[in-house]
């Protein structure tokens, strides 16, 4: 399957060696991928640089096991509950791969020339020598991965007879009329194998050899090929998953379980949102920080079962569509700039139940939850920014019976035009980190908002909601 790029910049051009003969005289040395992984790792933690980048929140508990593991070379089963980043992490350990390494062509299993396994192979590397034709591999090719379903095969995973292969006239028991399986295939690279419980057991045999012995059996061949593999496999623990489970034998033979779990800091669950959303408008700060609150609440919440997990992908979702909808209102009502508020956030609820699995005793009081939790999440919001502020001049505005009424479809300077020139709005502004020199009146509007929303949750205003539109009052 097709994987973003390990590197986002250029990768170098291939070294120029064509030949087994070149490669020699190159002076190129062969060594095992976890030799590649365990020196490429060292370079990079010695000159201070990221081996896993785009990983969010392991840095003290999961990045430390994982780096010893590979050091040891070990391979590694990633355990934890959905959406805590197990298949990303997975596929950023190929950046750690050389970046280019040689095969000789037309090589199923892409055997080193230094050292060729299968029969072919070594057939031409005797009659052809130093003549053996050499391509070259980036360290993005070298990376396998498969999602284990039930109905996964062993020929899938290892090999089995090629039947247009018999066809042909190749007699069986002939290992030329093996059709090798996604890890052979893999043969010199890094496998990854997703939900690996969910693999049939006796499919999960299968993988003894190759973590073991580090060859494969196919059917009653005599065939050994050895394989210079680094298998990483992710699973769900345990007590969540009822689909099946990873049998002890194979269990150990991974040389390392490593626990993932959720950003322990908001901090970092704000930076995961920042980095992963794909948003089409504006999302302030302090509305990716709600929402990351509410990813948290819903984490420790008594309505929600824990044993399923509370996916990092409901906060990154959450905002793009506080984002969708920000556009929408820019569209229907001229705003100039599209901006997310607090106003946005009841809308996309909804949206957000099917990645939330509650108790069985919460049925029918899902939406009541979800508000709940999100009021809580920009009450914490509220206090951690502006609790210090004082917001006087913004409740002295309503001391006289004025009120302010926004929604979904108000635009910002109706909003802004309503509340008019407020003592403290410049402070608050500063404590929401908006940049005052090159402010829009939707970011205007939607510091706004979490004031008005945060007086209310204190009970210092209050607030009658109508059709979706809200009033806030003395």
């Amino acid at each position: 399957m097709e994987i973003p790029p390990s590197s986002a910049t250029p990768p170098a051009p291939a070294p120029t060696p064509t030949t087994l003969g070149q490669l020699r005289s190159d002076g190129h040395e062969h060594r095992t991928v976890k030799a590649e992984i365990r020196a490429n790792l060292l370079t990079a933690l010695r000159a201070g640089e990221d081996p896993f980048p785009g990983i969010v929140g392991f840095d003290d508990t999961v990045r430390p096991e994982l780096e010893r593991a590979l050091l040891a070379g070990h391979d590694v089963v990633l355990l934890g509950e959905r959406g805590q980043g197990k298949t990303r992490l997975m596929r950023t350990v190929v950046g750690l791969l050389d970046e280019w390494s040689p095969a000789i062509v037309g090589c199923e299993v892409n055997d080193h020339p230094y050292a060729p396994a299968c029969g072919r192979c070594q057939t031409l590397v005797a009659e052809r020598g130093d003549g053996v034709p050499v391509r070259w591999r980036h360290r993005d090719e070298r990376y396998g991965e498969k999602l284990a379903t039930p109905d996964t095969s062993v020929g899938d995973l290892v090999g089995d007879v090629d039947p247009v292969k018999v066809a042909q006239g190749r007699t069986l028991g002939d290992p030329e009329t093996v059709h090798y399986g996604l890890m052979p295939r893999t043969n010199r690279g890094v496998l990854g194998l997703n939900e690996l419980p969910d693999l049939a057991e006796r499919i999960q045999v299968a993988l003894f050899n190759v973590l073991e012995e580090r060859d494969i059996q196919v059917r009653g061949y005599t065939l050994r090929l050895p394989l210079d593999l680094l298998v990483v496999a992710s699973a769900n623990p345990e007590d969540y998953t009822n689909r099946g489970r990873i049998i002890s034998p194979l269990k150990d033979r991974f040389g390392a379980e490593i626990r993932t779990h959720y950003p322990l800091e908001v901090d970092d669950e704000v930076a995961l949102v920042t980095q992963e959303a794909g948003l089409v408008a504006d999302v302030p700060h302090h509305v990716v920080e709600i929402l990351a609150r509410l990813a948290r609440e819903l984490r420790s919440s008594t309505s929600v079962d824990q044993r399923s997990g509370v996916s990092a992908r409901l906060a990154v979702a959450a905002a793009e569509a506080a984002a969708g909808s920000a556009l929408r209102r820019a569209a229907l009502t001229d705003e100039e700039t599209a901006v997310a508020r607090v106003a946005d956030l009841p809308g996309v609820l909804p949206s957000l139940r099917g990645k939330v699995e509650f108790e069985m005793g919460e049925e029918g009081r899902e939406d009541e939850v979800l508000d709940h939790l999100l009021r809580v999440a920009v009450a914490a919001t509220f206090r951690e920014h502006l609790a210090g502020l004082d917001l006087t001049g913004f409740t002295e505005r309503f001391a006289e019976g004025s009120t302010v009424e926004t929604g979904l479809l108000a635009p910002a300077t109706e909003l802004l035009s309503q509340l008019g020139t407020v003592r403290g709005l410049s402070q608050v502004l500063v404590a929401l980190e908006v940049d005052e020199d090159n402010v829009s009146p939707g970011q205007v509007a939607a510091a706004v908002e979490l004031v008005l929303e945060g007086l209310w949750l204190t009970r210092r205003l209050t607030k009658d909601t109508i059709d979706g539109r809200s009033v806030y009052g003395a």
